[in-house]
């Protein structure tokens, strides 16, 4: 709670730099709030003990390891983010306070206790999200992107609405604990409980961009600012995962049998659809949007076998994703691709070093292959749903061989030696900082296996 206040904080101080023009007092209140942040999610009881008699959210176990995780990748793009926010004298700092402000919500979404506080934690991180995706007001892509995703948004909005009215009227409570209890006593309206249930799971699948409601994504990602569609498939996809496992893992568990087959059925078609479609695409965050889709689906294994090892091994999935992400789109900033094109990082793996290392791990990370902390999630989210769902499983190895296929195509193609070669330009430091936490994240992420 204490974390979640401070970062309102940093927030508010950003806002206000702005009026002063002030973008360097705001990216400091930023990165020390999160730092701050951290340190507070770590410490092993409350500071203040007003922080810790709110009960409509809290944090602990898996809940602060996800915090911590969500906020350590929000920094790191706020940091990339700086070299273009520091130029925009005008908005830099506000967009600064939406990342915040956004995240404030990232972090209720994480915490919640009940269903006012969900649906709170939703709108906070999503408003800003509209206005973060149309801030590059020089890009018409940028500002279609800010109204596809606030329309569709804003729709998939009433969907998850309904099906918390539904699932209250069915169970007569919004608390988690309470309305955990109504179901597994069997108090409840089942006919309405299983229509809220589908409906909610319709507006979870829709968040976390897995077909076949994933429409929004390619375009707006495609539209929206570098960072910004870092942000949205870091930092959001895992905050929504976490809170899809909260709700469906852990709560309606006693009725699975109504949404398990819609929720294999959309992990079936992610799988394939995510890297299919990725095989054509020539921008490179379309072919972001595309694999994240099928990122979503295997990160969507871990609610189908309701074991308590299932979120830490969701933990480690998302480790090496998350960063993983982060690393691609601060490697695009600094090969200085505006273009978004393929084609662009041709050659730069052997230009820059440090650009072919990171791109060696992280697409060998998300292709799954050890000793990255991709292959171990993966590995770990597969092994435990081969005794329940198999065949699910073999579509998931298959996916993972045509996935393969063409992130081995980039790795060539950033390594291909080309007859003229462009003229050399330094990446800046903070880029460097940035690409080196990310490489040691995606290479090392997989023990805290042993740490949780």
């Amino acid at each position: 709670m204490e974390a979640l206040l401070l970062l309102f904080l940093s927030g508010m101080i950003s806002m206000a730099a702005s009026m002063f023009g002030k973008t360097q007092l705001a990216l400091a209140a930023a990165l020390m709030g999160m730092v701050g942040a951290i340190f507070l999610m770590m410490a092993p009881a409350p500071l203040f003990q007003f922080a810790s008699q709110y009960q409509g959210i809290s944090f602990e176990g898996f809940q602060i390891h996800f915090s911590i995780l969500c906020i350590a990748l929000t920094a790191l793009i706020i940091w990339g983010d700086s070299l273009r926010l520091l130029q925009d004298k005008e908005n830099g700092s506000d967009t600064i306070a939406l990342y915040l402000f956004s995240l404030c919500g990232v972090l209720i979404l994480i915490g919640f206790k009940d269903l006012f506080m969900f649906f709170l934690g939703l709108e906070i991180m999503s408003i800003p999200l509209y206005v973060l995706a149309g801030s590059d007001k020089n890009s018409s892509f940028s500002r279609e992107a800010a109204v596809k995703y606030f329309f569709t948004g804003s729709f998939i909005t009433c969907f998850i609405l309904l099906g918390i009215a539904l699932i209250y009227g069915a169970t007569g409570t919004f608390e988690l604990a309470e309305m955990k209890q109504v179901i597994l006593e069997a108090r409840v309206n089942l006919p309405m409980l299983q229509v809220g249930t589908i409906m909610l799971a319709i507006g979870f699948l829709f968040k976390v961009g897995a077909a076949p409601f994933h429409f929004w994504g390619p375009d707006v990602y495609q539209g929206s600012p570098n960072y910004i569609t870092a942000y949205m498939a870091s930092t959001i996809k895992i905050a929504m995962l976490f809170t899809f496992y909260t709700f469906f893992s852990l709560l309606f568990e006693p009725i699975s049998k109504t949404w398990i087959p819609l929720l294999q059925a959309a992990i079936l078609i992610s799988l394939f659809l995510g890297y299919l479609v990725a095989l054509h695409q020539t921008y490179f965050k379309r072919l972001l949007a595309y694999s994240s889709i099928t990122h979503s689906a295997f990160a969507l294994f871990s609610l189908l076998c309701f074991k308590e090892s299932s979120l830490q091994h969701l933990f480690i999935f998302t480790i090496g994703y998350g960063f993983s992400i982060v690393g691609l789109v601060s490697s695009q900033v600094a090969m200085r691709n505006t273009e978004d094109q393929i084609d662009q990082i041709k050659g730069k793996g052997l230009q820059y070093p440090l650009l072919g290392l990171l791109w060696v791990s992280a697409l060998f990370s998300l292709t799954g292959l050890p000793p990255f902390t991709g292959f171990f999630g993966k590995t770990f989210l597969f092994y435990e749903a081969f005794s329940h769902f198999p065949a699910l499983v073999i579509a998931g190895l298959i996916s993972t061989a045509i996935g393969s296929y063409f992130y081995l195509q980039l790795i060539m193609h950033a390594f291909q030696q080309e007859s003229d070669q462009a003229t050399k330009t330094p990446i800046p430091l903070a880029l460097q900082a940035i690409l080196l936490l990310c490489i040691c994240s995606i290479c090392g992420g997989w023990l805290f296996i042993f740490w949780i």
